[in-house]
């Protein structure tokens, strides 16, 4: 099947023209060789692949002995990568055709045999990803129905789903990913198959799901992500406090949207290719309500937040997530109701909540929650006025005394130097005090009475 007028529209990248010359070698020195997976199913959408990846009868001994710069990233599997020179190279990875054998571990064949193309694709794990392309000829080879699911807009496990997911568990969750990313749906028994066998992602490895996740969240739709993560079942299995956020029933008078669930939903459902670290605060920030709810005098979810944090602290650090982001996702979550107290803040507790880390991110996450619940961006429009107003110099002065100019008053170092000079920078930030001399004479009169 020749394509080239539907693919040619593209410019060709320096990626693709390295990847092409890799083929042509290949095919030079008498082996058979192609493009292969997503970069085949990407150019016949339109759009720029990320990577190329070439499939070849050519053995990994082969490859190697035929480009100058190779690493063996897989070679048990068949898989080599080619760089090109130069000090930033680019990187194409070439496989040998394989078949594989039973898969015990639910993520690596136990053992692989060298094939041919046909077989090789067999292997794979969904028809749009089984795609192969000649680039010399202009040929596209589809043996599993691939282009049809592409044009049909469907993810459809290559042969038997349950035996594609049982050789890959991450498979499941992959599926969920494409069908959110490419806004396709899942066939049938494709999805009938992930219901049944949810329950084996628990044996992938924590970084894996944690890798998966956060292509999710980062994606162009993390709300369609998120239900069908719940609809296939998998929700339960790999954020379970996540899950358990349906049927929370949350008061109308600030949530005419419905409950803890659905209000999440609508927060992903304004993301769009979103940073990482905003897209879990939406995902977590109200993870506390489930724990915290009171039926009082209305629904109540007495610091949500604070437990929230907690809970996000844990699921991270189970997901093997840095520190550094851990820190600042709990972040977000443990400041997300400080907004609604911001315009009766003094001045000095305001210039701190306005200059606190990554405030940008505790500003999406609020304007996010506000247009999933009641709308009111009062707290929002203020604070972006009041950064407007404010400059680095009025929002973080350079100090008018240090705990050098304490000890010269005669004070010993102690709790109470944290008082003082916190009194001093909240009259700095205030401008009731302006310079050293006025902050000495302040502290005499003040705490050394």
């Amino acid at each position: 099947m020749r394509v080239g007028a539907r693919l040619k529209r593209m410019d060709d990248s320096p990626l693709k023209n390295f990847a092409t010359g890799i083929v042509r070698m290949l095919v030079g020195a008498g082996h058979r060789a192609l493009f292969a997976g997503g970069c085949v199913r990407d150019m016949l959408r339109g759009a720029e692949p990320n990577d190329f990846d070439v499939a070849t009868s050519a053995r990994p001994s082969d490859v190697m002995k035929l480009f100058g710069r190779t690493v063996p990233v897989g070679a048990a599997f068949g898989v080599v990568r080619v760089l090109s020179p130069g000090d930033d190279p680019l990187c194409v990875e070439v496989a040998t055709f394989r078949g594989d054998g039973a898969y015990t571990d639910g993520r690596h064949p136990d053992t692989v045999t060298y094939t041919n193309e046909v077989e090789d694709v067999k292997r794979r794990d969904f028809t749009i990803n089984g795609l192969l392309f000649d680039p010399l000829k202009d040929e596209l080879l589809d043996y599993v129905g691939g282009r049809e699911d592409l044009d049909r807009k469907l993810i459809r496990a290559i042969g038997d789903p349950k035996l594609r997911f049982a050789e890959d568990h991450l498979r499941m969750l992959r599926a969920v990913r494409f069908a959110a990313r490419l806004d396709f749906e899942i066939d049938g028994h494709t999805l009938g198959a992930i219901k049944d066998c949810a329950a084996n992602v628990m044996t992938v490895s924590a970084e894996r799901i944690r890798d998966e996740l956060n292509l999710m969240l980062t994606g162009p739709n993390p709300r369609l992500a998120f239900e069908l993560l719940k609809k296939c079942r998998l929700l339960r299995y790999v954020l379970p406090d996540i899950d358990a956020l349906q049927g929370v029933p949350q008061p109308a008078q600030f949530h005419p949207e419905g409950d803890v669930w659905e209000h999440t939903l609508m927060l992903l459902g304004q993301l769009c290719n979103s940073p990482l670290t905003v897209a879990l605060g939406a995902l977590l920030h109200d993870v506390g309500k489930p724990a915290t709810i009171e039926m009082a005098d209305r629904i109540r979810f007495n610091e949500h937040e604070k437990v929230g944090a907690g809970m996000a602290e844990k699921i991270m650090e189970h997901l093997k997530y840095s520190r550094e982001q851990i820190e600042r996702v709990s972040a977000l979550v443990r400041g997300h109701m400080a907004f609604k107290d911001v315009k009766k803040m003094r001045p000095a507790t305001l210039k701190r909540f306005l200059r606190q880390a990554y405030f940008d991110e505790h500003l999406a996450l609020h304007k996010l929650d506000c247009l999933a619940s009641h709308g009111d961006l009062g707290a929002y429009n203020f604070c972006v006025n009041e950064l407007a107003r404010e400059t680095p110099e009025t929002l973080r002065p350079e100090p008018l005394i240090t705990g050098h100019d304490l000890i010269a008053l005669g004070l010993k170092p102690g709790p109470q130097f944290a008082e003082i000079l916190k009194d001093v920078e909240d009259r700095q930030l205030e401008q009731a005090l302006t310079d050293k001399s006025a902050a000495l004479e302040y502290i005499k009169t003040t705490h050394l009475k």
